[in-house]
């Protein structure tokens, strides 16, 4: 077994390729070490030591690294986890399965509240754009981008993986997500990271 990587553009973060599927619906963020007590292999990419967050993806891992950590020291334990995991056939999830088949529900298609039912035709349009437009280019990045919610004009989205912390987040949502979001959904007025 091989496992690419790839440079994020978050310099804290690398996105991680097994050549087979990691969430088979959905994506799982983790940000903590209590977090990642659901995940095996989140827990052992946390008990590193240097890692601050892990993100599953359809077929990704990203991990990032703690402040101050080289890749060059930390890439290698990471690649050895991974190897590990996917060779053994491990459950990706506790009491679930290695293709991430027993998956909680993945929050975006839970219903936000605060969003006011008349707004259901725009909201039904943003969350389309986010699925069709937005989540597939930065899953290329190793993140996601979750719908919260939309009142009185306010977009408000999650960044999780990669795309947390990430130095060039304010610009993608401001001149990458706002501006798509305006074009097609006149309604909406701002985007917002939560």
């Amino acid at each position: 077994m091989f496992i690419e990587t790839e440079q994020t553009p978050n310099p804290a973060t690398l996105k991680f390729l097994p050549g087979r599927t990691v969430m088979a619906a959905g994506t799982r963020d983790f940000s903590n070490a209590d977090e990642a007590e659901a995940s095996p292999l989140a827990q052992a990419l946390f008990d590193l030591g240097d890692v601050t967050g892990v993100f599953f993806g359809r077929d990704f891992v990203s991990v990032t690294a703690a402040p101050g950590v080289a890749w060059s020291d930390l890439r290698t334990d990471v690649i050895s986890i991974l190897l590990d995991h996917f060779s053994a056939d491990m459950p990706l999830f506790r009491g679930g399965s290695a293709l991430g088949i027993s998956v909680p529900p993945d929050e975006d298609q839970q219903p936000m509240p605060g969003d006011d039912p008349a707004d259901a035709d725009i909201v039904a349009q943003i969350r389309e754009l986010i699925d069709t437009r937005v989540r597939p280019a930065v899953a290329n990045d190793g993140g996601d981008i979750v719908y919260r919610g939309f009142t009185r004009g306010t977009v408000y989205l999650r960044m999780q993986g990669a795309c947390a912390g990430c130095p060039s987040s304010t610009a993608t949502l401001k001149n990458g997500i706002e501006q798509l979001l305006k074009h097609y959904v006149p309604e909406v007025t701002e985007v917002r990271a939560v």
